[in-house]
């Protein structure tokens, strides 16, 4: 015990123990500069230097963009921007899935696959109820909806329509077969002999170009103001799906391919707004 108390106060001594620091010129031996200091002074330096030291190195890091360079730390503009991203990108997802739904239904009906009764049934199931969203309509969005009501809707087979669109005939011919939706056909059917070029009624962009069991070579235009033309039973595409084709260029030559034909002919369907219309309300076909 006695010996263990020896070593404790030997080594407090050492630590109080003064040791003076001299700079001395080597080549004149003259003092320069001289100071004294024990171990307990350089103990308590070093501490204080290190301590200094990190709260310097923590400031720096805590109030400077420097800890943008830390690896794993993530900057709070970078969180929000991921944050806002991550919702855009979700709504992105939603519309096009709804969209995809749209085109395939729509596909669904040019086939006569589904009837128009069940088309607009089987999308409004898909569709966004607001009422289930509690979204209070803005004022910006309260003009737009009054500007959509405020306009003139297309109607199934309506004479005085008074917008005007610079449509050419696809094809002159005879109409053997007239629009008739009572009936479901939502076209004319128009006589021709094989190989007949078939037009373009105006600049689009082809949407769908494919074989059909049902109505053969079919061929489907996006026009601007929500304009879709439809030709079918052609013998020969010409174009493809995707292709920006301009009014007056030849996409097909007409013939009597799938099976709801009886002769070679042209069924053409145009559609605007989402609703059938009679083409003949637009569109010129007498030679």
């Amino acid at each position: 015990m006695a010996r263990s108390q020896k070593k404790t106060s030997s080594f407090l001594k050492k630590l109080t123990y003064h040791y003076r620091v001299l700079i001395i010129n080597d080549d004149t031996y003259d003092e320069k500069l001289s100071f004294k200091l024990n171990r307990l002074n350089v103990f308590v330096f070093t501490g204080l230097f290190a301590f200094f030291l990190i709260l310097i190195t923590t400031i720096l890091i805590a109030f400077t963009p420097i800890k943008t360079y830390i690896p794993g730390y993530i900057a709070p503009g970078l969180r929000k921007k991921a944050v806002h991203l991550q919702i855009k990108t979700d709504s992105l997802e939603k519309a096009l899935r709804i969209n995809t739904y749209y085109v395939d239904q729509l596909r669904k009906v040019l086939n006569n696959e589904i009837s128009m009764e069940d088309f607009n049934k089987n999308y409004a199931l898909k569709s966004i109820n607001p009422d289930t969203l509690k979204l209070a309509p803005g004022k910006v969005d309260s003009l737009l909806r009054k500007e959509v009501e405020e306009r003139e809707r297309f109607m199934v087979n309506k004479q005085n329509n008074t917008l005007s669109y610079n449509f050419i005939a696809p094809v002159k011919g005879i109409v053997v077969n007239g629009f008739n939706p009572e009936k479901k056909h939502y076209a004319i059917d128009i006589a021709l002999p094989q190989n007949t070029p078939i037009k373009s009624i105006a600049k689009g962009r082809v949407i769908f170009s494919d074989w059909s069991a049902a109505t053969g070579n079919t061929l489907i235009i996006s026009h601007p103001y929500n304009v879709v033309s439809i030709y079918k039973h052609n013998k020969k595409l010409l174009r493809h799906t995707g292709d920006i084709v301009q009014q007056g260029e030849v996409i097909a030559l007409s013939g009597n391919t799938g099976e709801q034909t009886t002769g070679p002919h042209l069924h053409f369907e145009l559609w605007i707004k989402d609703t059938p219309v009679n083409p003949q309300d637009f569109i010129n076909f007498k030679k």
